[in-house]
């Protein structure tokens, strides 16, 4: 049985099951892991890094003997040892931390054999003329320059952008079961805004080229014209999932990216990609009247950042052991979520990176 107390961001980023659940987010992975976070705070920042060098990586099928492979590991981690000193600056640990980073990567690829994320797919296109071809659909195209909003027959509203292509079925909202069950699809090709009405029986899906993006209730964009290299995906409010339409059901489940308010999905269709980044201008998501009482003095740090991540919908990652005895005084009133991150992050001696679309803060504690 292993025990993941004792294991560092180089043992994660090789471990077997724990590179299968950042690529493949299988259900049972995703409560295991979850469940282990809570229980095991101090751990967040470790498996946050891990997550980040084992998600840069596409593995491909690769034939190494076993001796070369720990050839080349000893001489990897050799280098490795020469770069660190314990009583290092933290320029230096930077530096350390780069030559570790690139190890870590080198070494997942020698391993590859071990798991293999990028499968072949089918080659079936998506097109979004291949995609209702055989369906009798409405269809709306916005052949101005302005944004041409929509009603659709169950109360959702869509705002499609200029020179965008949307299509539904005749019986969209009403009792029609596809193979994936009841549900209501739109078909995608551009960009549209969707504000979709809630009904937890019937999921409304957005299929736009290769992706199909899934919700009961929420506020979203998709953006997917022919031409573009990438697939974007952007939460305002609620929560969406997003899975590659080659994806069979029960693997879609299994593969299938959770996005939250102010987070966004790029999808690059020549890798068959994904990656989850925060919007370079996050929106508050909670009545002005709160992010207007924004005032601190002397306030416990978990307080600022719980305040923040409920004004934001966006996840904070810190550990609360190390910063307990920091406090912040600032006014964050009518400051930009990065520039309230700055303000806090100065306060108390801090730094945070973006990583998977959620805030890591890093720090060594308060007196």
């Amino acid at each position: 049985m292993k025990d993941f107390r004792l294991y560092d961001i180089a043992d994660f980023v090789i471990d077997e099951d724990f590179i299968r659940w950042v690529h493949e987010q299988r259900e049972e992975d995703n409560l295991f892991w979850n469940t282990w976070l809570q229980q095991h705070p101090d751990k967040h920042l470790v498996i946050a890094t891990a997550r980040r060098i084992v998600s840069s990586i596409q593995f491909q099928q690769t034939t190494i003997a076993a001796p070369e492979v720990e050839q080349e590991i000893s001489r990897l981690l050799h280098t490795i040892s020469t770069q660190q000193t314990p009583a290092a600056p933290r320029t230096a640990r930077v530096i350390a931390f780069k030559w570790w980073y690139a190890a870590a990567v080198l070494l997942l690829s020698l391993t590859g054999g071990w798991y293999f994320y990028f499968r072949n797919t089918s080659s079936r296109p998506f097109a979004y003329a291949s995609m209702v071809a055989s369906k009798q659909l409405i269809e709306h195209t916005n052949t101005s320059d302005q944004p041409l909003v929509l009603a659709l027959p169950d109360g959702s509203r869509l705002t499609l952008a200029s020179k965008s292509r949307v299509s539904y079925a005749h019986t969209f909202g009403s009792d029609d079961t596809t193979r994936y069950g009841a549900s209501r699809d739109v078909y995608l090709l551009g960009e549209a805004f969707f504000e979709v009405t809630k009904n937890p029986n019937r999921p409304f899906r957005v299929f736009a080229n290769e992706i199909v993006t899934k919700v009961l209730g929420t506020s979203f964009t998709v953006r997917s014209f022919e031409k573009d290299t990438t697939i974007q995906v952007t939460v305002r409010t609620g929560k969406v999932s997003v899975y590659a339409q080659a994806a069979t059901p029960a693997s879609a489940k299994m593969s299938e990216i959770i996005l939250t308010p102010n987070q966004q999905l790029l999808y690059e269709r020549a890798a068959q990609k994904f990656q989850k980044i925060l919007l370079n201008n996050p929106a508050p998501i909670v009545p002005a009247s709160i992010t207007r009482t924004m005032i601190y003095d002397d306030a416990p740090l978990d307080k600022v950042f719980s305040d923040l991540s409920k004004a934001y919908g966006i996840s904070i990652v810190f550990d609360s052991e190390v910063l307990k005895k920091c406090t912040v005084t600032a006014d964050l009133t009518n400051e930009s979520f990065y520039q309230q991150l700055n303000l806090i992050c100065s306060a108390i001696d801090a730094q945070y990176e973006l990583i998977d679309g959620q805030v890591v803060i890093e720090a060594n504690g308060c007196r």
